[in-house]
């Protein structure tokens, strides 16, 4: 499906009561058509100049998908890949995070590494780093998020320093709709531990515009810090009013911590790659972050907190915060 092909489907004039109605056949052919729009239309946005129409379209195309798919079953989808989670952010991406930390400009940084990803781990370390970055973390009610939810989010803000504390911590929960999920129950909730009684009653993320607003200027103001940030970038496009624009715009630099993990602990290299040594939770076992007895808690604002704290004692390891 071409750009055009896809914002014809979005314009299309469309009835859910004969969609959901059609049965679950029906409902399955119109979903892979409307992913596959949303992945042709989320490509052309960050690959064309000049895109040729407002991300709105996007983000209420996602909308509509995530309605049908509440109608399909979240266990019929369970083991189907997402269209539109990024695997990991760009090389460009990637730069500008560590112009970001070092004060420096998103092309010296790619003129640096002239296009060798291997070459970042010398990038990370080549400036001093400084400044203050917005730790985030949320958790969702699956990996894709043309079909899931945000319930929680949570962040943090840390100067980088070698001694700073994260300060000014908020946690927040979302909720989902009450058809079918208040009997099926929060998908995910063996991970998250977040329950029916969490989020009961609380608006959708995609219906607190107050709450984005809020996000949306913390974002513009400091870098975002997350672990597998590519993740929560993804999530925010189709469900942050003023994300995509934003990061288009470069107004918004967002940082990998697990690329910095898997850069600069030269212990990922050497342990096995099925014990997942770049996660988080091993990552900050081995910086004494995280006692050997304890688990990470797989909510938002506590994540985050551990996220911050074992950049920190990596950094402090390799010397690299101002005097």
């Amino acid at each position: 499906m071409n750009t055009q092909q896809a914002l014809d489907y979005a314009y299309a004039f469309y009835i859910p009561e004969f969609i959901f109605g059609g049965g679950y056949e029906t409902m399955e052919a119109e979903r892979l058509k409307g992913e596959e729009a949303l992945k042709a239309l989320i490509t052309a946005w960050n690959e064309e100049e000049d895109p040729s129409f407002s991300f709105d379209v996007v983000r209420e195309l996602g909308d509509r998908n995530r309605a049908l798919c509440d109608a399909i079953g979240e266990p019929r989808l369970r083991n189907t890949s997402s269209s539109v989670l990024a695997r990991s952010l760009s090389d460009h991406d990637l730069c500008q995070g560590i112009a970001a930390m070092q004060g420096r400009t998103t092309a010296s940084v790619e003129r640096e590494i002239r296009g060798d990803r291997n070459a970042l781990g010398v990038a990370y370390v080549r400036e001093k780093i400084a400044g203050t970055v917005l730790g985030i973390d949320i958790e969702t009610t699956g990996t894709a998020p043309e079909r899931g939810y945000i319930i929680n989010v949570g962040w943090e803000l840390m100067d980088l320093t070698s001694t700073a504390t994260p300060r000014d911590g908020e946690a927040h929960f979302f909720g989902i709709p009450e058809d079918p999920y208040k009997a099926t129950g929060v998908p995910l909730e063996n991970i998250h531990h977040i329950s029916w009684a969490d989020i009961e009653g609380k608006q959708l993320f995609r219906e607190d515009r107050e709450l984005q607003q809020r996000l949306l200027t913390l974002m513009t103001t400091y870098p975002i810090m997350a672990h597998n940030a590519a993740f929560e970038d993804s999530w925010f496009m189709l469900n942050l009013e003023g994300y995509a624009e934003a990061r288009r715009a470069g107004k918004i630099a967002v940082i990998d911590s697990r690329d910095i993990c898997r850069r600069l602990d030269g212990e990922v290299a050497t342990l096995p790659r099925e014990s997942a040594p770049a996660a988080l939770e091993n990552w900050a076992r081995r910086r004494g972050t995280l006692a050997a007895g304890e688990d990470e808690r797989h909510q938002g604002l506590e994540d985050t907190d551990l996220m911050l704290r074992t950049v920190q004692a990596e950094f402090n390891r390799k010397n690299m915060f101002k005097a």
